[in-house]
């Protein structure tokens, strides 16, 4: 399969349908090199347009107790 920039959600969506097919690759094969393209784009698109901040230690402490 070709790999390509993962520029939207859909992009997105079908990228980690086809980890989800390549994910036990044998290390050496193509699937594998495939698969640590597809994480690596993965991760970029989501630290970009889906961070996780950090949590004010008050407010996670409210959110435990609720």
């Amino acid at each position: 399969m070709e790999t390509k920039p993962i520029k939207n959600d859909e992009d997105l969506r079908i990228a980690l349908k086809r980890l989800e097919i390549i994910f036990q690759a044998h290390e050496g094969t193509l699937e594998a090199n495939e698969m640590d393209a597809l994480v690596t784009l993965i991760e970029t698109y989501e630290h970009k347009h889906y961070p996780i901040r950090a949590t004010n230690p008050v407010e996670a402490i409210k959110f435990r107790i609720e």
